[in-house]
C-alpha cells in the first residue's frame, strides 16, 4: 500500500508492501485526479516531484490534522465539539458528492484521510486508490482488492468497483464521529467498529450507550439521526445503501 509521510505541508510517498510500480501508478493517478478535481472539501494539491527515490506532493497545510488522530485526541489535543463533528460529517459528505458528481470513486473512505484545516472544515485526501468510472452506476470488476479493510464494504472485498462502496466506507466514518473509537481494535469487544450496528439491531445496546465520553454538547435527537444515516449507509447490500446526495440531505437536517 502507499503511505504519506506529513512533514509541515510536505507528503513523502513511502512504500508499504507495494512495488516501484505500484508505487508510480498511485503517483500518477493521484495527480490525475487532483488536477480535474477541485472543491472545499477535498485538500487542494500545490505540487509535486517525481524526481529522486521518493516521491514527494505538496499539500495545502492543514494544521489539524487527520479527522482520526484529532478524535484520540492525540497528542493531548482537545475533544472535537458535537457541533464540530456534524460540520465535519457534512463537509465530508460533500467532499465525497463532488467526486461522485465527477464519476471519481474513492476507494479509500477513512478517518485518516479525511484532514482538518485550522478552522476543522475537511478536506478529503488520498486519490491514489481513486477510480474513474465512464458508466458511474454500472458495477467495475478488478482482481486487485485495495482499501482499508475496517472500512470495505462486502462488495469491495469481492473486488467490485462501485461508488456505493464509498458510501459503506463513510458509514464506518460516521460511527467513529459518534463514539470516537477507532475502526478496529483488537483489544476491544467487538474489534470491528462496524459491529456495534449488530448489537444495537439485536438491542442489546443503543447507539447512547456508544456516544464518545470526552463530548458534552451531544444531545440524543440529533445523535440518534447520525447514526440512522449510519445505519443506512452500511447495509450489506449496496443497492438498500442511500446515494450521497440522500446522504448529504440527512445530514443537513441535523444541523440545521
Amino acid at each position: 500500500m502507499l503511505q504519506t509521510t506529513l512533514m509541515k505541508d510536505l507528503y513523502r510517498l513511502e512504500m508499504v508492501d507495494v512495488s516501484i510500480q505500484d508505487l508510480k501508478q498511485q503517483f500518477d493517478q493521484e495527480i490525475k485526479i487532483m488536477a480535474k478535481c477541485q472543491h472545499e472539501n477535498l485538500v487542494e494539491l500545490l505540487g509535486f516531484s517525481g524526481d529522486g527515490d521518493q516521491p514527494c506532493l505538496v499539500y495545502e497545510y492543514m494544521p489539524n490534522g487527520s479527522l482520526l488522530d484529532r478524535l484520540a485526541c492525540l497528542d493531548d489535543t482537545a475533544p472535537i465539539p458535537w457541533s464540530t463533528r456534524c460540520n465535519i460529517a457534512q463537509g465530508t459528505a460533500n467532499g465525497i458528492s463532488f467526486l461522485h458528481e465527477n464519476n471519481h470513486i474513492h476507494r479509500d473512505v477513512k478517518s485518516a484521510n479525511i484532514l482538518l484545516n485550522e478552522s476543522f472544515v475537511p478536506k478529503i485526501s488520498d486519490f491514489g486508490l481513486a477510480r474513474a468510472s465512464v458508466k458511474f452506476t454500472q458495477t467495475i470488476m478488478t482482481d486487485r482488492i485495495v482499501g482499508t479493510a475496517a472500512y470495505m464494504a462486502p462488495e469491495a472485498l469481492r473486488g467490485e468497483i462501485t461508488p456505493k462502496s464509498d458510501i459503506f466506507s463513510f458509514g464506518v466514518v460516521l460511527l467513529e464521529i459518534i463514539t470516537g473509537l477507532s475502526p478496529i481494535d483488537e483489544n476491544r469487544e467487538p474489534q470491528l467498529l462496524l459491529s456495534i450496528k449488530e448489537e444495537i439491531e439485536d438491542e442489546e445496546k443503543t447507539i447512547e450507550d456508544y456516544v464518545d465520553e470526552k463530548m458534552s454538547d451531544w444531545d440524543t435527537i440529533s445523535i440518534d439521526k447520525m447514526y440512522s444515516v449510519a445505519s443506512q449507509c452500511l447495509n450489506e447490500k449496496k443497492n438498500r445503501r442511500p446515494d450521497i446526495k440522500m446522504v448529504q440531505q440527512h445530514l443537513q437536517e441535523i444541523i440545521a
